[in-house]
């Protein structure tokens, strides 16, 4: 069968032969098929293909993104699967992996098959799931009905039997799946692609067809798009099996065929089986399946209604009614008409139900003491919502419009997002589940891809090429969220960097065809989709084995585009701090509610104003700081305007912003109209809601026909641009504006469409912010302490605010376990180190030391503790990490005896125990004074200073009672260039002179087998890591151990550790005593005239006395215009006791130490 003749693209005549894949992976067969969606359909149209198929392994993931992108390119869509057939019942698990299933393709003929389709893939995951998600053949049984089925590839259940040369199974499969599918719905497979095994299969299956009489169909088993892509496929496979591509058993395909050929090229493959082209074309007829997406049909579940009301929207509207009279104290005509108008919408809409379900979402959580956020998203510009108590935000307050959220001209899925805290969204969770059903709600499934910097270093890896160098290239792709290889190859210094080498070249060649492709499947952060009945009539599941966790197929699109409630149920930690310093804040007797704080209220203005925004939401980070001190907010909706300029877009206009609020530039508008849009901008567009404004002043547009200009607008929809300019230069006209002025405004506000901020969504952020800059100004050691317990597996973070409240004059005692609970607490103005942040304990262990000190009084000791806590739940390593911590400190002070003794206390513990269940002693009864345990500690050496801090790190995360570089610090910051806190602004491979501590020294080997090092260091401003390749190692590898100190210096390079740590490549290592030795020549006391008395040099001599040594001694003494060197004639011995002594005496920066650079 062949088309008319046309003219290719040279002018050529051309032959057009119409043919259908029918077996095509794309690359949701994840990192198996590299087919992107878009590029296949591209290529089925450009071949004028009339219809499609995607097969994906086990699974339905790309369904509806395949099906929509099809149908706008004209091509008709084949929704398939190639499952897997378990040997027997899916619910076993046999011994072997790869012999335990066989393969079989399912298209969808019509919408029964399309649904049956939906069931057995989820059958496949949730029920057989055992390497593959497997289906049995009983599952097929139940629901073949609507599927056309076809033998699949050289793992077909008849393919396999052929290359037994088993033909008497290969026809008795053949007949079953003939029986089973019915006559004229179940096809052979014909593939030539290369392999001796495929053309033993297709002889086999020509011969068998003849005989049982079962159409064939000729297909490819298409993985990927061209036959360029071969290695990049390659590269993936060897990716998904975590291999290297030299590795000679690493799992790959044999043959360099299976890619989206022309319909000219199958029809010369198989010029002798004509049938086997024609009949793709006449299989694709059979299916024709009319999903209808149409968004307007939204399934939602029915809410169930009290008694009395007949339906969902005279109850909705009776909540409203009510709820806006607890809002309001007097309501107003027009607040009645806006809510009204609002819930016709919504009634118009269809979206009553929707609305009743979100709302008892938020009464559980109310009523369960579960913080709610404010509202975020678009939802906040609704009355109705306000009314119900979904959202916290009046919308009237701050000009917030209803057609953002819901526009009634263009009809929409609405999308309310609702923050709870984060360590009870389960709770909310699981409410939905017993509410609507287990089998009604599911969460949604994500993707993530193959993103420019996570591919450069995977295909890195698959070539071999050294980590360090992959890293390199990585780091120099240019930051950006939208940042493509093809966009990075512009830059000129990574352009410059690829063109090094030839192997870079070919990593980018490859990395780009794989680049975006989807990598791994898990569960979305907070999508939730509820359906009016049994979730697979409606959409296909799959369980995350790492979660275990069920959720749907599709993605979060996919699942609107079905017309499937979904609801973004979100964990806000943010929340949990404000929830727990109004706890902690009641526990004081202070009672505060949250929602009711003043606006207005200076002290926390002038927090705002000083950046002193460390734990604030959104605002936290240090060019958001700046911004806040120089805007000096005065009023919150500066800080509504903050949130929504600082951001990619709005940020160019920050600057006009702050110089024309402080009145050092004035401020215009294009029209007068404009005026009382942009008034509280500053004549600067910043909202989306402000686009929608100024359609509606300037040229009448209804706010509906306002928001479908702004989508336009952003999505950059030309066409219908077009037509609404037409409108919007009309509107104007009739406003008595030139046209000329209507085209200005109209191109002005074209980019704010597309970067302006939801101010909905701004409003609800501004209003965290606030809150949480009002709990750190008014109760700051309340709202630290719930911010430190937020953070616990943090230990960056809790050094992070620690350091705040060292700013603020908060000391923040040690973990005791006589003193500390099992979070972070305030106590008499202070923070108590909480018990479950030490390493091994955890919030379990914790509550139970809490407990027992509770209720039978304090720990007396290390044997107390012992026998008075479960082993079960209190064990030796959380014990251990209690005693390195310093919780033992109050009942007894040498960390060294009580470590020492923690096996002794644990044996002795446990007889007593024993003894006490057989009633053979009273040792126990301690409680009222008599028999008291005694604690035999081993007497053993005490640990040095630095081996307590380096313990402290290690059970903390944090050095505590002090840090082992202080001792060093003085004599190395002259020879240090920079420190870990500003490394991270160096330029990669910039020259630097680093010290620190040594924390970690992972010895590993290079690709020669050579001894190598990763380290990690600490100095006072944090971490970085250093790489010591052999070279040096060799020189100094005794010299790398934990708890020295050394300076590096070398160049900065990428993080070696993979972490977010600055890192040196090092080229030298030099340990405190070789600096002391060889580069420290003198010290130098810097003093000035009016210092300088006979009584300080008294006191500077007796220092001297006592420090002698080989080091020069400098006395500097500056009147203000001359400079006297004084030289004395003894040396001294440089040490910290020697620097911290004339800091003392001289105060700080005074001393210092001078020498050669290293």
């Amino acid at each position: 069968m062949q088309g008319p003749c046309k003219k290719d693209g040279e002018g050529e005549i051309v032959e057009h032969t119409r043919f259908v894949h029918l077996h095509v992976h794309t690359d949701y067969s994840l990192l198996d098929g590299a087919c992107k969606i878009k590029e296949i359909v591209s290529k089925a149209k450009e071949w004028r293909m009339p219809s499609l198929a995607i097969t994906d392994h086990g699974n339905l993931f790309g369904a509806i993104r395949f099906y929509k992108e099809a149908l706008k390119n004209g091509v008709k869509p084949i929704i398939g699967m190639e499952a897997y057939v378990a040997r027997g019942d899916l619910h076993k698990k046999p011994s072997r992996q790869r012999d335990n299933y066989t393969h079989i393709t399912l298209l969808a003929a019509n919408e029964e098959g399309y649904k049956n389709l939906m069931k057995l893939s989820s059958i496949s995951f949730l029920e057989g799931f055992y390497y593959k998600p497997r289906i049995d053949k009983e599952a097929l049984h139940k629901y073949h009905k609507g599927l056309i089925g076809m033998s699949a590839c050289l793992r077909g259940e008849i393919s396999l039997a052929l290359l037994k040369d088993d033909y008497k199974s290969a026809e008795k499969s053949a007949l079953f799946y003939k029986d089973l599918f019915g006559e004229g719905n179940f096809y052979f497979e014909l593939m030539r692609i290369g392999l001796k095994d495929s053309e033993k299969v297709t002889t086999g299956l020509i011969k068998l067809s003849k005989d049982v009489k079962i159409p064939v169909v000729a297909t490819n088993d298409v993985h990927y798009l061209s036959k360029e892509d071969v290695e990049a496929h390659d590269v993936l496979l060897a990716l998904q099996t975590k291999d290297e591509l030299k590795d000679p058993d690493r799992f790959k395909f044999e043959t360099k065929e299976l890619y989206f050929k022309s319909p000219l090229d199958m029809k010369e493959l198989f010029q002798d089986i004509p049938e086997a082209i024609e009949n793709t074309v006449l299989l694709s007829e059979k299916c024709n399946v009319d999903l209808q997406l149409d968004i307007m049909k939204v399934q939602l579940p029915h809410f169930s209604l009290p008694e009395g009301y007949r339906s969902a929207y005279e109850y909705l509207s009776y909540l409203a009614n009510n709820g806006l009279k607890k809002r309001f104290s007097t309501v107003t005509p027009g607040m009645e008409e806006k809510l009204n108008l609002e819930l016709e919408t919504i009634k118009k809409m269809g979206l009553s139900d929707y609305c009743l379900i979100i709302e008892d979402l938020i009464r559980f959580a109310k009523g369960k003491g579960i913080r709610v956020g404010p509202g975020r998203g678009s939802a906040a510009g609704s009355l109705v919502l306000y009314s119900l108590g979904i959202t916290n935000i009046n919308p009237l307050d701050f000009s917030l419009i209803f057609e953002r959220f819901l526009n009634p001209e263009r009809i929409t899925m609405p999308d309310v997002d609702i923050d709870f805290s984060d360590n009870r969204r389960g709770e909310i969770i699981s409410y939905l589940y017993r509410k609507y059903e287990k089998d009604s709600v599911a969460q949604i499934i994500t993707f993530s891809k193959l993103g420019v910097k996570g591919v450069i270093r995977d295909v890195g890896r698959v070539l071999g090429l050294p980590y360090n160098e992959v890293d390199k290239i990585a780091k120099r792709v240019p930051d950006g969220i939208y940042v493509t290889i093809k966009d990075a190859l512009k830059d000129e210094k990574f352009s410059n960097l690829i063109k090094e080498k030839e192997e870079y070249k070919k990593l980018i060649t490859i990395a780009q065809r794989l680049e975006g492709l989807n990598r791994h499947a898990s569960i979305h952060a907070s999508g939730v989709v509820i359906t009016p009945g049994v979730l697979t009539d409606y959409v296909p599941l799959y369980m995350s084995r790492d979660e275990g966790k069920i959720a749907t197929q599709y993605d979060m699109k996919s699942v609107e585009e079905v017309g499937l409630l979904k609801i973004d149920i979100l964990g806000l930690r943010t929340l949990t701090v404000i929830d727990d310093t109004v706890k902690l804040l009641a526990e004081e007797k202070k009672r505060l509610d949250i929602e009711k704080i003043p606006l207005d209220d200076k002290e926390t203005y002038e927090t705002l104003k000083r950046g002193d925004t460390t734990g604030i939401f959104q605002v936290e980070g240090s060019g958001m700081r700046e911004v806040l001190k120089d805007l000096a907010p005065d009023k919150f909706s500066d800080i509504i305007a903050a949130v929504a300029l600082y951001r990619p877009g709005p940020m160019q206009h920050i600057k006009e912003f702050i110089l024309k609020k402080k009145g050092k530039k004035n401020v215009t508008y294009s029209h007068p109209l404009l005026e009382r849009v942009l008034k509280d901008t500053y004549g600067i567009m910043i909202y989306q809601e402000q686009v929608m404004q100024t359609a509606s002043v300037i040229a009448n547009f209804t706010l509906g026909e306002a928001d479908t200009l702004r989508r336009a607008m952003g999505k950059k929809m030309l066409e219908e641009m077009d037509d609404k300019r037409k409108d919007f230069i009309n509107g104007a006209k009739k406003n008595h504006i030139d046209k000329e002025i209507a085209e200005k405004i109209f191109a002005m506000m074209i980019p704010f469409a597309g970067y302006g901020f939801n101010k909905s969504h701004a409003a609800g952020y501004a209003l965290l912010a606030y809150q949480t800059a009002y709990l750190k100004t008014h109760y700051p050691v309340e709202f630290l302490s719930a911010s430190l317990s937020s953070f616990m597996d943090n230990s960056k973070k809790v050094r992070f605010f620690i350091e705040d409240c060292k700013s603020h004059n908060i000391e923040v005692l040690p973990p005791d376990i006589n003193s500390s609970y099992v979070k972070f607490r305030p106590a008499q103005g202070k923070i108590h180190f909480g018990l479950s942040a030490v390493k091994n304990v955890g919030e379990k262990a914790a509550r139970e030391v809490v407990n027992e000190r509770e209720k039978n009084g304090p720990y007396k000791g290390l044997f107390d503790f012992v026998l008075r806590l479960s082993s079960e739940i209190i064990n030796k390593r959380a014990i251990e990490g209690l005693v390195k911590a310093g919780a033992f400190d109050s009942v007894e002070k040498s960390r060294a005896k009580l470590f020492a003794s923690i096996e002794n206390a644990l044996k002795e513990m446990s007889v007593l125990r024993k003894e006490r269940a057989f009633g053979q002693t009273n040792l126990f009864d301690s409680v009222d004074g008599m028999h008291p345990i005694r604690e035999k500690l081993l007497n053993v050496k005490e640990w040095s200073k630095i081996k307590i801090l380096l313990n402290e790190n290690e059970s903390l995360g944090l050095y505590f009672s002090g840090h082992p570089y202080e001792n060093y610090y003085e004599e190395l910051k002259c020879f240090t260039t920079y420190s870990s806190n500003n490394l991270e602004n160096v330029a990669d491979d910039s020259e630097v002179v680093v010290g620190g501590i040594i924390e970690e020294s992972r010895n590993t080997k290079d690709k020669k087998g050579n001894d190598m090092a990763f380290l990690t260091l600490a100095d006072l401003d944090g971490y970085f890591d250093a790489v010591v390749f052999s070279r040096l190692f060799k020189q100094c590898w005794q010299d790398l151990r934990k708890g020295n100190a050394i300076v590096i210096k070398g160049r900065k390079g990428t993080n070696t550790n993979k972490s977010e740590r600055p890192s040196i490549v090092a080229s030298r290592i030099l340990t405190i005593d070789e600096i002391r030795e060889n580069f420290i020549k003198r010290v130098e006391l810097l003093l000035s005239f009016e210092m300088l008395t006979e009584n300080l040099l008294l006191d500077i001599k007796k220092i001297l006395d006592s420090h002698p040594g080989e080091k020069d001694f400098y006395v500097i003494v500056n009147d203000g215009e001359e400079t006297i060197f004084l030289k004395t004639d003894a040396g001294v011995e440089i040490s910290k006791d020697l620097t911290d002594s004339l800091i003392k005496l001289t105060g700080k920066d005074t001393v210092k130490i001078g020498g050669e650079n290293i």
